[in-house]
């Protein structure tokens, strides 16, 4: 029996194909390889955006060879954005990679593997539009209780600093049909929250002709008895409208919870990275949505040092991050990424001034974040019981989860243990910048068919043959300190 691991890096559209390649591996027969054993077949699912991903990559290919060496039986695969930039070079630079598959066509991962088995060399295959749909590919999911469903692919976007749409093509919708299938079936199987994905979420619809259809894709999940929560990301700015705000507010099931990438809050920056809104326009979004639900936790992105960026740029930066009050930001540093228009651009900041600048952009985050935090203590909340939030967990005697806005709380235990998936409500008696502590009152456990979920796949797990793992597959995380959001949003 062959076993294999996953590797992600990147945002969650990857994390979500991940979940696509483990499912297509373990319908062809792979096992997931046991913790702290060499796999017989490694897959990176690769990313572009983040600075150095090519060494990054190679630096891994490199760490394995010892190991192709010494098993040369063992294969290795790599996909995502990266396979579909740099294509043969991969096998050129690293010749034993066994597959290389590109962002359009990772249902052919199993075959592509066997060809390379029998014919004894590399097979490089990369398309350049999708063939089919990831949704329709068999999936093994991460989680019992929360799941990805994909409403788009690709991106219409030329924003100067990515490369992602060169790299996954043009948005490709699914029917709303089809979404509320796939959630129906995930619902049926004990999952309790499901986020929406897509590069720019907001878009649905464009490939059909409606663009009041994302804010009807929300209320139509309203509709979906059991799915208790809703989420989505990521949206775009220029293209956020009030019916999706209304659907927000008025839809039970859709969370208070709203991440929408900022960039800069300098309209020169903005224009010069083509992001077709401005500051005002974004501000006054977020006056919107907090008019229809105060208790709205809004994060963003944003990228320091992108080219021309001058002093009075990036105080207007600082400017609409007082203003906006975001519950978290995923702050970047700008690099070069060769293959983008802001590459070539003149005006490069130097490394120092940038340096200074993200450390004051994070500093300033951090205060907001902390005071928004502490305007939670006292307040009972609801928390989906997680599985691996809290690195800490063990050592405090604590478990961990999400309140209904996203934030991560974690809770002392009482008599009746809850399960991940399970629901707790308790008293929220201390705040830091990037959590909530509740250790007041005795939690009310909430059991749920998504707890039931879980516990049946540990069941499964533990009574499963010597040899055959059928609990979760290895998917590789990116390190605590590199977010998963990118700033391709």
């Amino acid at each position: 029996m062959r076993t294999y691991e996953v590797r992600t890096y990147g945002c969650q559209m990857n994390v979500h194909d991940s979940e696509r390649l483990s499912g297509l591996l373990e319908d062809a027969g792979y096992v997931a390889a046991p913790a702290g054993e060499q796999a017989d077949v490694v897959v990176f699912n690769t990313c572009a955006v983040r600075e150095n991903a090519d060494n990054r990559l190679y630096g891994n290919l490199g760490h394995l060879r010892p190991a192709k060496v010494k098993n040369p039986g063992m294969q290795i695969a790599v996909g995502g954005c990266l396979a579909q930039k740099d294509q043969g070079e991969i096998v050129r630079k690293a010749p034993w990679v066994d597959v290389v598959f590109g962002t359009h066509n990772i249902g052919s991962l199993p075959v592509l593997l066997e060809r390379a088995r029998i014919a004894g060399e590399a097979q490089v295959e990369l398309k350049e539009s999708l063939e089919v749909f990831p949704s329709t590919l068999p999936t093994k999911r991460e989680s019992a209780y929360a799941a990805w469903v994909s409403i788009s692919v690709g991106c219409n976007n030329t924003c100067t600093f990515c490369i992602v749409p060169s790299l996954r093509g043009k948005e490709k919708d699914r029917r709303p049909g089809d979404v509320l299938n796939e959630v129906r079936t995930l619902v049926d199987q004990g999952v309790l929250e499901v986020t929406l994905l897509g590069q720019n979420v907001n878009t649905y619809g464009v490939e059909f002709g409606d663009r009041l259809a994302f804010g009807k894709l929300l209320r139509a999940c309203g509709s979906v008895e059991g799915l208790e929560r809703v989420r989505f990301t990521s949206p775009h700015p220029a293209a956020f409208t009030d019916d999706v705000i209304a659907a927000m507010a008025e839809t039970p099931n859709v969370m208070h919870q709203l991440h929408m990438p900022l960039q800069s809050g300098s309209d020169t920056v903005l224009k010069a990275m083509r992001r077709s809104y401005r500051a005002e326009r974004y501000l006054g979004i977020i006056e919107r949505v907090r008019a229809a639900m105060p208790d709205a936790a809004i994060s963003t992105d944003i990228i320091v040092g992108f080219p021309g960026e001058t002093d009075a740029d990036f105080e207007q930066t600082l400017e609409v991050v007082r203003q906006s009050r975001f519950a978290n930001a995923f702050t970047f540093q700008y690099s070069i990424r060769p293959g983008t228009p802001a590459a070539t651009m003149d005006h490069q900041v130097p490394k120092q001034v940038v340096q200074e600048r993200y450390e004051r952009l994070v500093a300033l985050q951090e205060e907001i974040s902390w005071a928004e935090n502490k305007k939670q203590l006292g307040r009972t909340l609801e928390v989906l019981v997680a599985e691996g939030e809290g690195r800490k967990d063990e050592a405090t005697h604590r478990l961990s989860g999400r309140a209904p806005d996203n934030r991560l709380v974690h809770f002392a235990v009482g008599d009746e243990v809850p399960r991940p998936g399970d629901m707790v409500t308790v008293e929220v008696t201390y705040a830091a910048p990037h959590h909530l502590v509740a250790d007041g009152r005795t939690p009310v456990v909430r059991r749920t068919r998504a707890g039931d979920a879980w516990q049946a796949r540990q069941g499964a797990a533990a009574t499963a043959a010597p040899g055959v793992m059928l609990g979760m597959p290895s998917i590789g995380r990116p390190a605590p300190l590199e977010p998963v959001s990118t700033p391709c949003s």
